[in-house]
């Protein structure tokens, strides 16, 4: 997409962290996301422990004189962050910079490119899809049942475009199994194998949980988070280009 489009930026907000892995990934993730897009403003903000935050970062569009951006919550899961903190981030936004036409985009998961991009870490670690096979899909977790629900729905997906024995999900935190308890179960079911593939948008805390809970229950290998995929590009700039042409904006204005 070219012409218009192109002079609406796009501020990406990703989750933040104390661990620098992860914000550096999502730094190469988005500049992935300029070469592919060299015609537009990519920005990124954090939610937590990394700056610029989301508000600073607004504020500076709205001071530079922008009219409109497209806000992506950089998640993999609809959960509370995108479902409270950030939409309180738009209207506080849209109160202040009444000029500044907010359009929030949609998560970037669930999507098929997210799967293909599970499938290209899993290669990268020497994981090809086999009968022998069963694999843990490890989330970072949520308190949220529906984000939780996606990644049931995902770890489906994954065991249809199989062939592995069974595909099931796990999460880090807040819900269970965990990928431990996950790979253990497999086990004991008789897998011959088990591996794990982390269904993370970056290193961090919880990628390290996730490796190290399942290589203590034996599996043959974890597979790197997501990062700078092609894939997770290619789908940013879908989600950019949606909310550009579906999402209403901020300030709502009342019809009539």
């Amino acid at each position: 997409m070219s012409g218009g489009s192109a002079r609406v930026p796009l501020l990406a907000v990703a989750h933040g962290s104390q661990d620098e892995r992860s914000s550096a990934t999502v730094e190469r993730v988005f500049g992935r996301v300029r070469e592919l897009r060299p015609d537009l403003d990519v920005r990124v903000a954090y939610l937590d422990h990394v700056e610029p935050g989301a508000e600073e970062a607004l504020a500076g569009l709205a001071a530079e004189g922008a009219g409109e951006a497209v806000v992506l919550p950089a998640l993999l899961t609809a959960a509370y962050h995108s479902k409270v903190d950030l939409p309180g981030v738009l209207e506080r936004a849209a109160a202040a910079f009444p000029w500044l036409r907010l359009r929030y985009a949609r998560t970037l998961g669930p999507h098929p490119l997210l799967l293909e991009a599970v499938e290209r870490r899993l290669r990268e670690a020497g994981l090809e899809a086999s009968p022998d096979t069963a694999l843990v899909l490890a989330s970072a977790g949520s308190s949220d049942p529906e984000a939780n629900a996606v990644i049931e729905a995902a770890a489906a997906e994954l065991a249809r475009r199989g062939p592995w024995r069974e595909v099931v999900a796990a999460h880090a935190s807040m819900a269970s199994p965990t990928p431990g308890e996950a790979a253990a179960r497999l086990r004991d079911a008789g897998a011959p194998h088990v591996a794990a593939a982390t269904y993370l948008l970056a290193p961090g805390f919880f990628a390290d949980r996730v490796a190290d809970q399942a290589a203590a229950e034996g599996a043959a290998a974890v597979s790197a988070a997501l990062g700078d995929a092609p894939e997770v590009a290619e789908l940013v700039v879908r989600r950019y280009e949606e909310a550009l042409l579906e999402a209403p904006a901020f300030p709502r204005v009342a019809a009539g």
